[in-house]
């Protein structure tokens, strides 16, 4: 069973541990969103999966009681100890490091596994969740992510083109995954509760997910850190050649000289993978 407010208080008083902000521990303490994450990701028996910063071991317990196999990585030391002490030793599908996520994204997981196939459910605290979702990315790709996010976050993520939260990570993400849904999640279900809402996001892997070179995607970053400059002169100066036809053929196709970055649909920088 998840953990309510009052159990989560408790067991961190037990623990003598205040969250951390820097960590951004704010721990769910709402059980019908812990199931709705669950039925979103539609994890069952054998399923496997990675989680990022069990915490105090709420959704954890619930992801195993499917039957799923799991791996987690948690960073902080004193709930490390908790799961290691108390939610091991009770199921043995679950694989636990102590770690960064941003060192080993996929917790363990080995690449032999992942290409067989899993997914991720994960709380992602807002400091980390676009360079692990930019590691992610370049590895084995999950089928499928259900990720609680700050909405910040989740609005970067899915944002169309056109708008100025569109930016690199928007066009990574969007060429490999499609936003099958989201649930907007009240900061009330949280401990403590943060000072902004969240979303619950599901990404589905794309049948022709289209990848990006890491000579491709360090332009792409590059482009997007000079937004506001026309992306003709960008692409000029870009050490990535390729960047420059890519340009041309922008023209070619109607778009103006004259535009920005944000303003290129993800399909338009999805030719730009495979030159």
């Amino acid at each position: 069973m998840p953990l309510s407010p009052n159990a989560t208080r408790e067991l961190l008083s037990h623990l003598e541990h205040m969250p951390n902000k820097k960590l951004g521990q704010n721990f769910l303490v709402d059980g019908n969103i812990v199931r709705k994450s669950i039925e979103m990701a539609e994890i069952g028996l054998g399923s496997r999966v990675v989680e990022v910063g069990p915490g105090l071991g709420t959704l954890t317990t619930v992801i195993l009681s499917t039957g799923a196999k799991l791996w987690a990585i948690e960073r902080d030391s004193t709930l490390s100890k908790h799961i290691r002490e108390v939610v091991l030793p009770e199921h043995p599908n679950l694989h636990f490091i102590e770690g960064d996520c941003l060192d080993d994204p996929r917790a363990g997981l080995s690449e032999a596994e992942a290409n067989a196939g899993f997914k991720i459910v994960a709380n992602l605290p807002y400091a980390v969740s676009t360079p692990w979702m930019d590691a992610i990315l370049s590895g084995p790709l999950p089928e499928r992510m259900v990720l609680m996010l700050q909405k910040e976050a989740g609005d970067r993520y899915i944002a169309p083109h056109g708008i100025k939260t569109f930016g690199a990570i928007s066009i990574f993400l969007q060429a490999t995954y499609t936003a099958h849904s989201k649930h907007l999640v009240a900061a009330q279900c949280f401990h403590p509760a943060p000072k902004v809402d969240s979303v619950l996001l599901r990404l589905d892997r794309k049948p022709n997910a289209i990848r990006f070179s890491p000579e491709a995607r360090r332009c792409i970053r590059d482009i997007f850190t000079q937004r506001r400059k026309q992306l003709g002169s960008l692409c000029k100066k870009s050490n990535y050649t390729p960047a420059h036809a890519w340009f041309e053929g922008l023209i070619a196709k109607g778009f103006s000289p004259t535009i920005r970055p944000e303003e290129v649909p993800v399909t338009e920088w999805e030719t730009l993978a495979i030159k």
